[in-house]
């Protein structure tokens, strides 16, 4: 009785994920059937040091084949950005997660990619990279194991949603949808300016 009670709820936990980030889309008006997306409602949340739960934990292949632990990670800030190919909110991000990823790496600041693999395939998430000139490495989530690590305090709820972890691998930020630099700053820099 309890095996099958966990297993049902390990069944919830997979298929809520799915349908928080593939099923329920949102059609943005254009005639492109593809550019369907779960539209984030523009909320930004900053936890403090206190607030925060245990340090997140997912490593996986990235899209150039190597092998990425976010643990390797530990003692930097890391933003995590979830995104897909084919949602036109990642397009229009794409640009200024690059140029703030190139301003801030000197200062500790590393970037990941999670690739929504539910309605996406490897082919078109490199694609989107070279299209985008995208150079920190992103994980491709075929089995959503990476969105289910964020279950917790502040999951993923949309794409893009974009996370910061604190030098400990907590999660300390969350910004639901689109970012331009000014909200992927006011996000970042508090968290950077912790004292290690």
């Amino acid at each position: 009785m309890r095996t099958r009670r966990r297993s049902a709820v390990g069944v919830a936990l997979v298929v809520s994920a799915g349908l928080v980030l593939a099923g329920c889309s949102t059609r943005t008006g254009s005639a492109d059937t593809s550019a369907r997306y779960v539209a984030g409602d523009g909320s930004t949340v900053i936890l403090a040091p206190d607030e925060r739960e245990g340090a997140v934990s997912f490593s996986g292949t990235t899209l150039d084949g190597a092998t990425l632990d976010v643990e390797d990670l530990r003692g930097e800030v890391v933003v995590v950005n979830l995104w897909a190919s084919w949602c036109a909110p990642c397009r229009a991000e794409a640009a200024t997660l690059e140029t703030t990823y190139t301003d801030l790496r000197a200062d500790g600041v590393s970037f990941v990619g999670v690739v929504s693999g539910g309605k996406d395939s490897v082919d078109n998430a490199r694609a989107f990279q070279r299209r985008f000139d995208v150079s920190y490495p992103s994980i491709f989530d075929g089995d959503n194991s990476v969105v289910l690590a964020f279950r917790g305090q502040l999951p993923p709820a949309a794409i893009p949603t974009t996370l910061v972890l604190d030098r400990e691998g907590r999660v300390a930020a969350r910004a639901l949808g689109e970012v331009d630099r000014s909200r992927l700053l006011g996000i970042i820099e508090p968290v950077l300016a912790e004292q290690p």
